[in-house]
């Protein structure tokens, strides 16, 4: 299973090995050059999103509601 160097199994393991490498570094300077927000805007951002999934629960929950009296109404029949 051990090739040599110059086009068997090792020579693509080493590439392999080799592009995992450079996707590292090229993630780890990625993630240098992007602007991160400050604890205060992180914060805000996620009270906002909070907030807004408890309104956007409510208004499904107030829809669903609605339908479920709506299909009863319709076929539920009093005798």
């Amino acid at each position: 299973m051990g090739k040599d160097k110059k086009g068997g199994v090792i020579a693509g393991f080493d590439a392999g090995m080799g592009r995992i490498r450079r996707f590292i570094a090229d993630t780890i300077a990625e993630l240098g050059r992007c602007s991160w927000p400050s604890r205060k805007e992180l914060l805000e951002s996620t009270v906002l999103v909070v907030v807004a999934m408890v309104i956007l629960a409510l208004f499904v929950a107030g829809v669903d509601e609605l339908a479920m009296k709506l299909i009863r109404l319709v076929t539920v029949r009093n005798a």
